[in-house]
């Protein structure tokens, strides 16, 4: 079965930075556009990063230049590198792909961000 796991997040100060990790597995990695999503409490989840299969990377306007997306279809796993980190980053992180008819998401990373 589809499996995405999330790992990296953690509590960083305003400034520093984060990688995140979306290890994948139940499904052909190299073959499916993949996407990071974040979340806050009482927020609707927003799309912070796609990467296609061929590697073209698209950005929400909030963390471009900050952030970058990148994948390792060797490894089946999907990065986040996340620089220049602010207070309004701090939300939980998930990773996410449409296979076969429906939407998969791991169980997110927690990112705090203090000022």
């Amino acid at each position: 079965q589809v499996q995405l796991v999330e790992s990296g997040g953690g509590l960083v100060q305003a400034g520093g930075s984060l990688r995140l990790s979306c290890a994948a597995s139940g499904f052909r990695f190299s073959l499916r556009t993949m996407e990071w999503y974040r979340q806050a409490p009482g927020k609707q989840r927003e799309l912070v990063a796609r990467i296609t299969v061929v590697g073209y990377a698209n950005y929400a306007d909030s963390v471009k230049g900050r952030f970058t997306i990148s994948r390792d279809n060797i490894r089946s796993t999907m990065y986040l590198q996340m620089n220049t980190l602010k207070p309004g980053d701090t939300d939980v992180y998930y990773c996410s792909v449409f296979f076969g008819g429906s939407t998969y998401w791991g169980q997110g990373t927690q990112v705090t961000v203090s000022s």
